[in-house]
């Protein structure tokens, strides 16, 4: 198995939970010399990790003159991955809000005042995990921005997932996503298994939507193979005032497909704030 390029990163320890077993998170700072300004906090996509993410990060902070965080979540990149024969739950995307990203920013010391003016960044199910972060803290976040989220379970998501199987298990996807991941496995299983479950199926966050207060960007592209525009319009159903970015000539990977124009559509969101 080829283990996942190493970066510039860092390890976080993370003492058991309620529902989870002790954690070791790698994360990565950028421009950490900008102390005095708001802090980004970039949340990966169902496959996602630190060094999958490329440079896009680094080229989102330097427009908006923040500080970023990024950092690969359990079971992916070189964190704590997944026993084998361990299955996400369907609640597994709150838990990831709720428990282990509050725990991630009390290891590395981001204070209350740092958190009030934070901004999360996520793309797919990692802007899941930020909107769900975003209700849960409505009084404790500078703001959200969301790319290619998902809020309910699509039909065409769970073909596109099935189709993402076959693939791993036939062709080069599985040595391609190894770059990755120090246990390809656990990476593409965890996600994979839990999506492709029955119970999944009923999955909804649409309910928890109304809470969030903080500013809210959501983006998504008009040839997104995993998902369509009902995702980013249920989210304007439920929080009046997100701006929506519609993107064309973009699929699921809008920061990969078009980053100048995201980025730019991002920082004039943020920048009127």
């Amino acid at each position: 198995m080829t283990a996942c390029t190493p970066l510039s990163t860092a390890f976080a320890e993370l003492p058991a939970g309620a529902d989870r077993g002790a954690l070791r998170i790698e994360y990565r700072w950028l421009n950490p010399e900008r102390v005095d300004a708001p802090l980004a906090v970039f949340l990966h996509e169902g496959l996602g990790s630190i060094a999958m993410w490329k440079d896009w990060p680094q080229t989102l902070c330097d427009a908006l003159g923040f500080r970023g965080l990024v950092y690969s979540r359990p079971g992916y990149g070189r964190s704590t991955p997944r026993d084998h024969d361990v299955k996400w739950p369907v609640d597994f995307m709150h838990r990831q809000a709720h428990d282990v990203l509050p725990a991630l920013l009390d290891a590395l010391q981001v204070d209350e005042a740092e958190r009030a003016r934070m901004w999360l960044v996520g793309h797919s199910d990692g802007g899941s995990i930020a909107l769900l972060y975003a209700a849960a803290f409505p009084h404790a976040l500078g703001g959200a921005i969301v790319v290619a989220p998902h809020v309910i379970v699509e039909q065409k998501s769970v073909d596109a997932i099935a189709q993402a199987k076959i693939a791993f298990e036939t062709t080069d996807f599985k040595p391609k996503l190894a770059r990755y991941h120090n246990d390809v496995d656990s990476a593409f299983y965890g996600w994979n298994d839990i999506w492709l479950n029955t119970d999944f199926r009923r999955w909804n966050i649409t309910g928890a939507l109304p809470s969030i207060t903080c500013p809210l960007f959501a983006a998504q592209g008009h040839d997104d193979e995993y998902g369509t525009m009902a995702q980013i319009d249920l989210i304007q159903q439920h929080v009046a005032h997100v701006q929506l970015a519609k993107l064309d000539g973009c699929g699921h990977s809008p920061h990969r497909q078009a980053p100048e124009l995201l980025n730019a559509k991002i920082a004039a969101f943020v920048k009127s704030r």
